[in-house]
């Protein structure tokens, strides 16, 4: 099942005045239902939710879930739902808040290349705790997972990779209104009131990424704060409060007031076509690293050279990391943050380090975040020469292509070059890739029993409770 690029469709930059685009969400939402999933979309977006999760119990194990749990619970309330890889429950709206960060805690989450947005981040968290929370079924569960990564990639797709470029972070942008019509749908709001839950979002949605700058955890919380905002507007709406119509298209609204001058290339057409017959959570990328998608390529390419050439770090002269020319600020700038990373949010999305990182250590996962690895002087010297220049054979967006290129102090140049990023594509990865991935992640707070026991009922959802699902979620982690 191929889904074409949003560059490869025809744009309309002028947005439909007839019917405002939240009700024709509204509408499409108002009519969804769990059997209009084609078979594959179910299958694919079980598998996406088995990567989110198993990324999430590796998050519970690492020091900033402490800070994050220690945070939220200090909150108070009533114990309602349930907490990914702990037993202490939480107020609906917070334990959607702290599902969020565990899942995108680590950057080790899915992406939907063409919107540039983290999809189940926010659209796990919201469905798992509303569906618990009104005692859905789990066929039930499934579909408004579905129902909210259609929504966010639509609207992250329309910007263009706007919202980027005026320093927010398209998720915590995106997500906003998509967890409004998820939380809708399962509150069994009609299509007036699922529009006026996206018009009530559009006064809440603003991620800065200004965190960038210092390595900053609040990346961590978007996805989750996106469910607080959209959950909160549903049950507004459910009880008739008003917001505004055209929170897309309007004078004032998400485009215009987000993007500026940028706006005029909005492809506002993308929020509704293909709704329900075009599956934007097909092509959705798995990572097969925990770094920003922009550096995966450059990483394998590394990987590559140093393998193939027995790349000695020592004999190196110069490394220049080929990106995607949008993915050269996220990830090679601020220079001085980028060339020593102070904390592992620095590590992941710093090339020259990651690049530097594959060369000496050959491979790069999770410990490759840890300060010992961040402080290796050989590491460091390495990425000093480094340097990171647009690719010129990119397929971005479609794909986050990229490659490295090595001068060697004999004089040799080696070259390696991903035109498609491992995870997408025609190179994503399969069902048992996907579970292996899971395992690996699980097994480092439970037992390889209790790991097996959750990737069974979570590619089986439709078999359970949403209730019996958040349960065993909660519950499957070994007690710290």
């Amino acid at each position: 099942m191929t889904t074409p690029s949003i560059a490869e469709r025809s744009s309309s930059s002028v947005p439909p005045l007839d019917t405002p685009i939240a009700l024709s969400i509204g509408r499409f939402a108002e009519r969804f239902t769990y059997d209009d999933i084609p078979a594959a979309v179910r299958a694919r977006a079980c598998d996406l939710m088995l990567d989110a999760l198993g990324v999430a119990f590796a998050s519970s194990t690492m020091p900033f879930a402490r800070t994050v749990r220690d945070g939220v619970h200090a909150l108070g309330g009533a114990a309602e739902c349930a907490v990914i890889g702990d037993a202490g429950r939480l107020p609906l709206r917070d334990a959607v808040l702290l599902n969020g960060m565990l899942i995108h805690g680590l950057d080790y989450d899915d992406t939907h290349l063409d919107g540039a947005v983290h999809p189940t981040a926010s659209a796990l968290p919201c469905a798992l705790a509303m569906s618990e929370r009104v005692d859905a079924s789990g066929r039930d569960l499934l579909a408004a997972y579905v129902l909210g990564v259609e929504t966010v990639t639509r609207v992250s797709m329309a910007s263009r990779f706007g919202f980027h470029h005026h320093g927010f972070h398209p998720t915590g942008i995106s997500a906003h209104f998509s967890c409004s019509v998820q939380a809708g749908w399962l509150l069994g709001l009609d299509a007036h009131q699922l529009a006026m839950a996206q018009g009530i979002t559009g006064s809440t949605a603003a991620a800065s990424q200004e965190f960038l700058s210092e390595g900053a955890w609040n990346k961590r919380m978007h996805p989750g704060w996106a469910g607080v905002a959209g959950i909160t507007a549903a049950y507004l709406a459910q009880n008739g409060f008003i917001g505004p119509t055209r929170p897309y298209e309007g004078r004032f609204g998400l485009f215009k007031s987000h993007l500026h001058e940028r706006e005029s290339e909005v492809d506002y057409d993308a929020m509704i076509s293909g709704l329900g017959q075009r599956w934007e959570l097909v092509p959705t990328a798995v990572k097969p690293y925990p770094i920003c998608h922009f550096i995966h390529a450059p990483a394998d390419a590394a990987l590559a050279l140093a393998r193939a050439h027995d790349v000695a770090p020592d004999d190196i002269a110069r490394i220049r990391v080929r990106l995607p020319p949008g993915g050269i600020p996220i990830v090679a700038e601020p220079a001085d943050r980028k060339l020593a990373p102070q904390s592992s949010y620095d590590a992941q999305f710093s090339a020259p380090f990651v690049i530097a990182a594959c060369l000496v250590l050959r491979r790069f996962g999770l410990p490759e975040l840890e300060e010992n690895v961040r402080r290796d002087g050989r590491i460091l010297e390495l990425a000093r020469k480094v340097t990171c220049e647009p690719d010129p054979e990119t397929r971005f967006p479609k794909y986050y292509s990229g490659g490295v290129v090595i001068d060697m102090r004999d004089g040799r140049t080696l070259t390696h070059h991903e035109p498609v990023n491992r995870g997408a594509g025609d190179r994503a990865l399969t069902s048992d890739e996907i579970a292996d991935k899971f395992l690996a992640n699980g097994r480092m707070c439970m037992s390889p029993a209790q790991a097996r026991r959750v990737r069974d009922v979570v590619v089986d959802v439709e078999r359970f409770r949403a209730r019996e699902v958040a349960h065993l979620l909660a519950t499957a982690a070994t007690p710290r």
